[in-house]
């Protein structure tokens, strides 16, 4: 029990009466839910579910087609190929910095971080929905050989690990534009190597692709997202400025 938890709220209620200490809780409440900001999309703004097209049909000849691709892509991986996949599987940011270069430390890019995380934040939601609406089961529930580590807690259409791998390669392509295609292709890699664990079917893995280009789209008319590259940016190119005069001298 941290005996501490409540010594903030118990000196300002010595120092501040009742009513004086509920406009004081207000402004801090208020203050951080400014400094968070609005989000760049909620599922107010932004519907998936209308988006994508049912995936096969459980049974179906679709869904045989696309289990057997599952069964010949799992079965046919290489160890190198599935030592990256369980990689990708963490989708850490830093999955891009061969492709954006050196300069991708977001430990040394606050502004950067701060834009990433929150795309990262404010996507889920919008992920989910259509997960949570068409339930389909993931290609390992239907056939036990493609069982591959954990089982995953959410439904398999469409797949996340695709629409955020794209999404995030969309957005760092926008900080990088002189290193898109190697930041895209890792972005298309981390959706494709889901397959390659049994994970998604193929399918999923191009739906995630569909959404996560849509929501690229509705973010880039975000004016505050657009004001977030823009800082993110600035930033990126003054640390590349930085390295270059540092090698300079």
């Amino acid at each position: 029990m941290n005996l501490n938890s409540n010594l903030p709220s118990r000196i300002f209620r010595r120092r501040f009466p009742a009513p004086a200490f509920a406009v004081v809780a207000l402004l801090f409440a208020t203050t951080a839910a400014l400094f968070a900001g609005p989000a760049y999309l909620t599922t107010n703004s932004f519907d998936g579910v209308s988006l994508l097209p049912p995936p096969p049909g459980r049974g179906s000849p679709e869904e045989a087609a696309d289990l057997a691709s599952v069964r010949t892509v799992f079965n046919g991986r290489t160890e190198k190929e599935k030592t990256r996949a369980m990689k990708d599987s963490g989708l850490a940011f830093s999955l891009f910095q061969p492709a954006a270069g050196p300069v991708f430390e977001l430990q040394n890019l606050p502004k950067t971080r701060e834009l990433l995380e929150k795309v990262k934040k404010d996507i889920g939601p919008v992920i989910d929905a259509p997960k949570n609406h068409f339930k389909r089961l993931r290609p390992y529930q239907i056939d036990d050989h493609l069982v591959l580590g954990p089982p995953e807690p959410s439904f398999s259409y469409p797949s996340g690990h695709s629409t955020r791998g794209t999404v995030y390669s969309l957005v760092i392509a926008e900080l990088f534009p002189e290193k898109k295609e190697g930041v895209l292709e890792i972005g298309r890699n981390i959706g494709w190597d889901r397959v390659l664990i049994g994970k998604h079917f193929p399918t999923d893995v191009y739906a995630g692709r569909v959404l996560a280009y849509a929501i690229m789209r509705e973010l880039r008319s975000n004016t505050m997202f657009q004001h977030d590259l823009e800082q993110a940016m600035a930033e990126i190119r003054d640390a590349e400025h930085a390295a270059t005069t540092q090698v300079a001298k």
